[in-house]
């Protein structure tokens, strides 16, 4: 399993890039906004991958952070959702748009994605609602830059998934722990913090905290 790829851009096409690493290139497919995102050719890049194995096919898909790397692989397990259909999901929404989308139950943004349909959309939301948190918590991390001696790196070298790529943990990570001690189930705390974020972008922890216990309040 090859987990992450460190080269030189070679050249961009529509849905992939060509990384040269030391001489042999690799076809890595990406999201429309990731492929905008890198350097232009000669320019050096890394890149979390995830391969897919068919009986007649292997294809390399690139992202620049884990978490949404985390959020291809999840997507993936919907059914319905292809490779083409996840890109296109994270393409449309990034992964912190996913996140929420997903959280708030806003199946109609993720239908937003090209080739996603109502019912598959509602899907998504529906699957995945629960395990929201977990990918959201692991913070979003900022892309990672090519070393100068153009390593490929094997599955197994990136750091846990299950950590944050910052020292101290997001506002967000840290108001949907919050949430969870206090009792809430991981779907309603995920959603009331990702409404709250999106109401209040700049707030802190504690103001996070504050604005989702109130959204989770019985009204009446």
């Amino acid at each position: 399993m090859i987990g992450r790829i460190a080269g030189r851009v070679e050249y961009k096409a529509d849905d992939h890039v060509l990384i040269d690493v030391r001489g042999v290139g690799y076809v890595v497919h990406c999201s429309d906004r990731v492929l905008a995102s890198l350097p232009g050719p000669g320019e050096a890049v890394a890149l979390y991958t995830d391969l897919l194995v068919r009986e007649d096919l292997l294809q390399l898909f690139g992202f620049p952070t884990l978490v949404e790397k985390e959020w291809h692989r999840l997507l993936m397990s919907v059914q319905g959702i292809g490779a083409k259909a996840s890109l296109a999901i994270l393409g449309a929404l990034g992964p912190e748009g996913v996140g929420r989308a997903i959280a708030l139950g806003d199946w109609n943004a993720v239908k937003a994605a090209k080739g996603v349909g109502p019912k598959t959309a509602q899907r998504v939301v529906n699957e995945l609602k629960d395990k929201a948190p977990v990918v959201m918590a692991m913070g979003t991390g900022a892309p990672t830059a090519a070393p100068s001696d153009d390593v490929l790196e094997p599955a197994a070298s990136p750091p846990p998934t299950a950590a944050p790529s910052a020292a101290t943990p997001s506002a967000q990570a840290e108001a949907l722990s919050a949430l969870g001690n206090l009792g809430y189930a991981p779907g309603e705390a995920a959603g009331a913090v990702a409404q709250a974020a999106g109401e209040t972008p700049d707030a802190n922890t504690a103001a996070l905290i504050r604005a989702a216990l109130k959204l989770l309040a019985p009204k009446g």
